[in-house]
């Protein structure tokens, strides 16, 4: 195959399909628009209408990498653009997919990572998804991390929030609460971070609020900064730019506790667990929400 030729997925040309993005793994352009269009029934309800930053390496994953989260020249159309608010009281154009030729367009553009937001456009002031990231220490392995999000998890279930986990691609685990879409970001930030702060005040020998690296020595930063307007996540079932082109997964509980580490799963494993139950499914039909009582629950409520 030569650069000239060009093979459309989703109806998005991808030019240069044979481009290594992955050296190590020999992972090209459509290797990674085939991974999107095999696990698109899995990865568009997270997705979908969603604004999305992107980490694009031009050069592939040992090349220079940037984060894109604004529109720009050069992009297809099939990466939608929507002109959003800011916090300093201007404007902004940010970027979107509703769709598979949406993610395709953007791997046409070299994108290895997809971070998403957690409200969609239709209601931006509202999230429907509240996000624990557990960041560890580099001294740190991963059987505590895990021991740490089913610490969470039992807290969290306490307080009548249930959880589902991503293992991340990296080092750490997302829990992500689903939520119904009542509260706003204030109340939804209030929350994440007075929980994180009062467990962390209850085992400060494992686990901080704070997101400084020199705090962090030998403990586990409960990242709780996700959870407000403009943050980002990174998406379900995204690549992720790193060694070992590992995928950010989402498992079971019961999987999770047999896992050996967070960058465990690859293009090359999703094709097996497509055959099997989404392991989230049962998460869509929860209904919660951060509510008041929750809020007074972790002194949130002032």
């Amino acid at each position: 195959m030569n650069d000239q030729q060009r093979i459309e997925i989703a109806g998005i040309g991808l030019s240069s399909p044979d481009k290594v993005l992955f050296a190590d793994q020999g992972v090209t352009k459509l290797d990674l628009a085939r991974h999107y269009q095999a696990v698109a029934n899995r990865i568009l309800p997270h997705m979908k209408n969603r604004l999305v930053s992107l980490v694009r390496c031009p050069d592939g994953r040992r090349g220079q990498c940037f984060f894109q989260r604004h529109g720009g020249k050069g992009f297809p159309q099939a990466v939608k653009r929507r002109v959003i608010r800011e916090k300093s009281g201007g404007t902004d154009e940010y970027l979107y997919v509703s769709d598979l030729s949406g993610i395709v367009a953007a791997v046409q553009m070299n994108a290895l990572e997809f971070h998403i937001w957690g409200a969609r456009i239709d209601r931006l002031e509202q999230p429907d998804r509240l996000v624990f990231d557990l960041d560890p220490d580099e001294s740190i392995g991963f059987a505590a991390v895990r021991d740490a999000a089913f610490i969470l998890r039992a807290r969290l279930r306490e307080l009548d929030l249930e959880t589902v986990p991503l293992v991340t691609g990296g080092k750490g685990i997302h829990l992500v609460a689903p939520l119904q879409r009542r509260a706003e970001w204030a109340d939804v930030k209030a929350f994440a971070r007075a929980f994180a702060e009062d467990l962390a005040h209850q085992a400060p020998e494992v686990f901080l609020a704070q997101a400084s690296k020199a705090k962090r020595q030998g403990r586990i930063f409960i990242d709780w900064l996700r959870n407000e307007r403009g943050a980002t996540a990174i998406a379900p079932y995204s690549t992720r730019a790193r060694k070992g082109a590992p995928v950010a997964t989402p498992v079971s509980w019961d999987e999770l506790s047999g896992l050996k580490g967070a960058d465990g799963f690859h293009i090359g494993d999703m094709e097996k667990r497509l055959e099997a139950p989404d392991p989230w499914q049962e998460s869509t039909g929860w209904r919660q929400s951060i509510t008041r009582t929750m809020l007074k629950a972790v002194g949130a409520d002032a």
